[in-house]
């Protein structure tokens, strides 16, 4: 798989047998693809993540105290929503994809029916939450990238850009592409972030802190 924006193909061959081209494949849970985005593979997910509410549904829908399959919703279906989050880079309409998914949750758990029209606001104070689970990705985010910062490994070194090589840089039309850093983007750059995360105790709070719920909106 050649993960560009250039659809040429790659010829590799081994023992005189091409490989096969193509533009998708799931590699220890994850699906990758040519393109280089996680929409496929947070799509991918929320679909599992449905399916196993599903066959739950009994138990999360039930008389337990509320407080508990909160707990329960987040401790197994979240878990398989954000399997490998920590290196997704969300876009805009990935970041709605996972709001949705959480507020499908809320609402499967509490019996309420798209066809009952209740907003999202009434449906969060019923359950008495607040938008979270861009929060939490976030903050599983800044745990991992802190914990690579601190050490020196060859993902430090890919993520810094050290490996050596060559590159053809074109310039195009538009922004450019959102980076896996940007969501724990520093104004004073990189080196900053980078010495930020040398201290454990003040990078873990400094992301607590600063990754409070997302405001409530209505999609």
């Amino acid at each position: 798989m050649k993960i560009s924006r250039q659809p040429t193909p790659v010829t590799i061959k081994i023992d005189q047998k091409q490989l096969e081209n193509v533009k998708c494949f799931k590699y220890l849970g994850s699906l990758l693809t040519d393109d280089g985005r996680c929409t496929c593979e947070i799509k991918s997910r929320i679909a599992m993540a449905k399916a196993a509410f599903s066959k739950k549904k009994n138990l999360f829908t039930s008389k337990l105290d509320l407080n508990l399959r909160k707990k329960l919703v987040k401790c197994y279906i979240w878990s398989i929503a954000l399997y490998g989050a920590e290196t997704w880079t969300l876009r805009t309409v990935d970041q709605k994809h996972l709001e949705s998914f959480e507020m499908w949750c809320w609402r499967r758990m509490e019996k309420i029916s798209w066809t009952d029209y209740v907003r999202n606001e009434e449906v969060l104070i019923r359950v008495s939450e607040q938008r979270n689970i861009l929060h939490e990705i976030r903050k599983r985010k800044a745990n991992w990238i802190g914990h690579v910062l601190r050490r020196n490994c060859l993902l430090k070194e890919a993520i810094e850009g050290k490996i050596d090589g060559r590159i053809e840089v074109t310039r195009r039309r538009g922004r450019r592409r959102k980076k896996m850093l940007d969501d724990l983007g520093d104004r004073r750059g990189y080196c900053h972030l980078k010495e930020k995360a040398l201290d454990r105790i003040k990078w873990r709070n400094c992301f607590e802190r600063d990754c409070g719920p997302v405001i409530l909106t209505d999609y």
